[in-house]
């Protein structure tokens, strides 16, 4: 994927995508009721819960797996489960998310369950149901088993590790890296504990501060003592990525660069971050899996944690909740990113979002070969016309058939990219075909900007605008400025002897 990736095909390529989650699998139990009083038996609250308000959630490696399938991704999972009602309960749950099972019964072990009473939105008590002991022998030799069946089909590999006992075995975790390192499969870790050794030659992992300074063994203050500690444990580990989350810092990437990426962190009411981790590293896995660079992975990852800490308990990221956040950060901030570059679909998905705002929607279009004063002016006074500007532009292949095998000058993607830094421009859709007519017919925009060297009559497009109560209009042109024109001066052509 290149550095400007569209949602629509972002889409498509998770959709395209499987992630195998493999980690401690947990039952969430959620008890809603209301607090009245206090107990005569004790100075405790007394909830009153509706036995018809008790749900039930995937937890641990399960929501990670959950975030997945939530993406558009296929998700499988692999984990212990007990031989009891708890992981009835929890099969179901995946089975309803859509996720591919693979769980290994251990009978010795309870399913590991959290119940937490809920109050007015407020968690009064959590009780947990779990064996943390170290798994043995016999149950990391049926894990490693059941992942190397799974690994041929897949695309990443998240190890999910809650400290329940199922990776306390650095053999086991490395067997398991090394496997997928040998296959060329990303593989992701969300740590816990202080010893990460076992962690070694991961792609990336993906502590908080906390998970962070535990690890490190010390307090990390500051910048000044933040970044040399995570540079120093990626590189101490052997890691390709570090991924640092830091609540309302952000997140810091660090990797083989000098410099790690800072990413803001998105201004939301936070209800609670309970899962946030969860999210944060399939959303990363899944992108990068799909084809996405890091720093952009993490960008989205960050925007997807976001959402879900404004939702009390635990809850997966859905495709379309994410698309619309990551638009909404786009519209706020375009001319740093080039977002703007869409193709149909996601152009038709914005315009919806930009006609229920009731804006009105300009459309002109062209080559645009070496920018230069008549290109911006035309642009300018089109932009004046009205609340939103999109540039239909031809591709490469397009004006080759145009214009000759010597045009164009710049490549398309460098073409797209001067245009979504001008001000004046809101979106960018590439049309392979050699004139702009189908899509102007799918796009349906209000008013069709043309030079006021072309007559209204041979305007392309001018009877699908006009069909729907859509206008044409013919803006002055600067006269003396053509691509063609610089283009013979820069060769020698346009020269006097």
């Amino acid at each position: 994927m290149s550095a400007n990736p569209s949602y629509s095909r972002l889409a498509g390529q998770l959709a395209r995508t499987k992630v195998l989650v493999v980690g401690d699998l947990m039952l969430d139990c959620y008890y809603w009721g209301d607090v009245r009083r206090i107990s005569p038996e004790a100075p405790v609250p007394v909830v009153k819960v509706n036995v018809n308000q008790k749900t039930f959630r995937l937890g641990g490696a399960g929501n990670v797996a959950a975030n997945l399938s939530g993406l558009g991704c296929t998700a499988a999972v692999i984990g212990l489960i007990g031989q009891d009602a708890a992981s009835i309960q929890l099969k179901d749950l995946l089975a309803g998310a859509n996720i591919q099972d693979h769980c290994l019964v251990d009978a010795s072990r309870p399913t590991t369950t959290k119940t937490r009473i809920m109050a007015s939105k407020q968690q009064v008590v959590r009780v947990d149901e779990e064996d943390g002991s170290g798994i043995g022998a016999q149950s990391a030799d049926r894990l490693r088993t059941a992942v190397e069946a799974v690994l041929p089909s897949v695309d990443a590999l998240i190890l999910s590790d809650y400290g329940k006992g199922m990776f306390d075995s650095i053999d086991f975790v490395q067997a398991i890296i090394q496997s997928c390192r040998k296959m060329s499969i990303p593989v992701f870790i969300d740590p816990k504990g202080r010893d990460w050794s076992r962690y070694a030659g991961a792609t990336c992992v993906t502590p908080n501060t906390a998970e962070l300074e535990l690890a490190v063994g010390s307090e990390v203050k500051g910048e000044s003592g933040f970044i040399p500690a995570a540079s120093d444990i990626r590189r101490r580990l052997g890691l390709d990525w570090l991924l640092v989350t830091r609540g309302p810092k952000g997140m810091a990437l660090f990797s083989e660069d000098a410099s790690p990426v800072m990413i803001a962190a998105r201004a939301r009411e936070v209800f609670d971050v309970s899962g946030a981790g969860d999210t944060v590293i399939a959303t990363l896995a899944a992108c990068v899996a799909g084809g996405m660079r890091f720093p952009e992975a993490a960008g989205v990852a960050n925007t997807a944690a976001g959402i879900v800490v404004g939702k009390l308990g635990t809850w997966a990221v859905r495709w379309s909740e994410l698309a619309d956040a990551l638009l909404d950060e786009a519209e706020k901030k375009p001319a740093s990113t080039l977002w703007k570059v869409a193709d149909v679909q996601e152009a038709s998905a914005r315009l919806s979002r930009w006609r229920q705002a009731e804006q009105r929607i300009v459309f002109t279009n062209g080559c645009f070969d070496l920018l230069h004063p008549g290109h911006v002016s035309l642009l300018h006074q089109a932009r004046q016309l009205g609340d939103r500007l999109i540039v239909g532009l031809n591709t490469d292949a397009s004006i080759r058939r145009l214009k000759g095998e010597q045009r164009p000058i710049l490549s398309g993607q460098d073409r797209a990219a001067i245009l979504s830094a001008l001000e004046d421009v809101d979106m960018v859709v590439f049309f392979d075909e050699d004139t702009p007519l189908n899509l102007i017919g799918q796009l349906k925009p209000d008013i069709l900007v043309k030079g006021a060297d072309y007559r209204a009559a041979d305007v392309v497009g001018k009877s699908i605008v006009e069909s729907y109560g859509g206008q044409v209009r013919l803006v002055d042109i600067l006269q003396g400025h053509s691509t063609t024109a610089i283009a013979n001066k820069l060769s020698g052509k346009g020269t006097q002897r």
